[in-house]
């Protein structure tokens, strides 16, 4: 699960990025984070991957408390993490294979699973034709999905998306999403940040909607007006 108990987080120029958040995210759900510009959503992001920490209150992530966690437990927080960005972070002198391969070679994990986790967690993304292909051999929404399989590749429990369909057009964001609802129904947690109402019209999920650094409506269906 993924708690924030009363979150507020100010920066030294005064501005107030969230202003006393309650979220709590069980495990095993689907959440659109949504909001305009300054809403306080990246903020929330870099707390929950603790590139920034709180000013008070409390984040709870499984058994991790992020507002004491030391910095030498940070690394291993964040192999619970798989994260994707809107502008896809690939090293563009890397095959995809070597893409999704190097997220487990800096953790240490043998040679011989990651020979075999690769091409599975390719498959799971509709990519095991594209393994030796350069990321500038791809479509944008090709890239997105080897962001995808290297956000899986250390089978995390948490997916945090970070406007995921930003750099793609229509068709392929569907193609995203779609694989997002698939990886949730495969027991993972999901948060979705964005700012396309028509795909959080569509899906019809858990929607979280940030205002002023405030939570002002939290239900499931489609995004408010």
């Amino acid at each position: 699960m993924i708690d924030f108990r009363n979150v507020k987080k100010f920066y030294p120029n005064g501005t107030v990025a969230l202003d006393g958040v309650n979220l709590h995210i069980d495990d095993g759900e689907f959440v659109f984070i949504v909001g305009h510009s300054g809403a306080g959503k990246t903020t929330m992001m870099k707390l929950l991957l603790r590139e920034e920490t709180a000013s008070s209150g409390a984040i709870l992530v499984g058994d991790y408390n992020l507002s004491r966690i030391k910095n030498r437990d940070v690394p291993y927080y964040r192999r619970e993490l798989g994260v994707v960005f809107q502008d896809f972070r690939l090293f563009p002198n890397k095959t995809v294979y070597e893409n999704v391969a190097f997220a487990m070679q800096v953790i240490g994990t043998p040679r011989s699973m990651i020979k075999r986790r690769v091409p599975a967690i390719l498959s799971t993304v509709n990519l095991a034709d594209k393994m030796t292909r350069f990321p500038r051999e791809l479509s944008g929404g090709e890239q997105q999905r080897v962001a995808l399989a290297r956000a899986l590749a250390n089978n995390p429990k948490y997916i945090i998306a970070d406007e995921p369909t930003g750099n793609i057009d229509p068709k392929m964001s569907i193609e995203i999403m779609n694989l997002l609802m698939k990886i949730n129904k495969l027991g993972k947690t999901v948060i979705v940040v964005t700012h396309e109402k028509n795909l959080v019209d569509y899906y019809k999920q858990r929607v979280v909607m940030l205002k002023d650094g405030k939570i002002v409506e939290d239900r499931v269906g489609g995004m408010f007006s």
